[in-house]
């Protein structure tokens, strides 16, 4: 797998397929696909190219579309299998998009056997691509990239969607609609954790493994390790684990 080629396909197809629609969608071109759930065709058609792309780029993989999904449920089943599967996620943030925010993001993971193995987060009007291949350290480009450090928890910040207690013992709380801004926020000295209980594999394959190569830790908020398929319960990313833990005992 060639994974600088993966890095050019997403951002041509975001240049050719995203950003031209963005801010110059018709009243036709956004839909419901449930309710209170959008899906433009910038999503469609960059799903539809990417998927054409990585599959000839790999040979025998599969693919598991946020988009396709929709359509057919059935298909997250393929991320049961052996073998490589991409997972893509082509406009992360379709609620923003749609509105003209520019928090919107494109995310693919690569799936081997189960375990994520690469993945790429592109912020196509940042300009920004941040990556990680298990083992080999999360990027942003030529630059290495770091969780911040452990802190007391009065001086942490996080993405949660519902912050209740927490919200009186940590500096700083919000959601902004993109879990892939989340996680790049994550890695470049934004966000300190981060806590959803939305599980699909698109929003955050890519992303655990990123935040993990950056030296943070992050699992289900029973216990459970986090694993690229639809699951069920919530996702806790901190620095430590000692942080983890210490934001665990609050945030239920």
């Amino acid at each position: 797998m060639d994974f600088d080629k993966v890095a050019s396909i997403i951002r041509e197809t975001a240049a050719e397929e995203i950003l031209p629609r963005f801010k110059n969608l018709s009243a036709g071109q956004i839909h419901e696909k449930r309710p209170g759930e959008l899906v433009t065709e910038a999503d469609t058609e960059a799903e539809r190219v990417m998927t054409r792309r990585l599959r000839d780029l790999l040979p025998g993989s599969k693919v598991v579309g946020e988009e396709a999904v929709a359509a057919d449920p059935a298909l997250l089943t393929v991320l049961e299998g052996e073998g490589g599967v991409w997972i893509i996620d082509p406009v992360d943030g379709t609620g923003n998009f749609a509105k003209g925010n520019a928090r919107f993001a494109v995310i693919v993971a690569l799936v081997r056997d189960g375990v994520t193995v690469a993945g790429w987060i592109l912020d196509p009007l940042g300009e920004r691509m941040i990556t990680a291949e298990l083992g080999g350290g999360a990027w942003a480009g030529s630059q290495r990239l770091a969780v911040l450090p452990a802190a007391p928890l009065s001086d942490l910040t996080g993405s949660v969607k519902r912050s209740g207690r927490l919200a009186s013992l940590v500096a700083k709380t919000g959601r902004k609609g993109s879990a892939a801004h989340d996680y790049i926020d994550l890695v470049t000295g934004r966000l300190h954790f981060a806590h959803y209980n939305r599980l699909m594999p698109w929003d955050h394959a890519a992303g655990v493994l990123i935040h993990a190569e950056a030296g943070g830790h992050a699992a289900l908020t029973d216990g459970r390790p986090y694993r690229p398929r639809a699951e069920e319960g919530c996702l806790l990313l901190a620095p430590t684990p000692g942080t983890w833990t210490s934001l665990q005992a609050v945030i239920e």
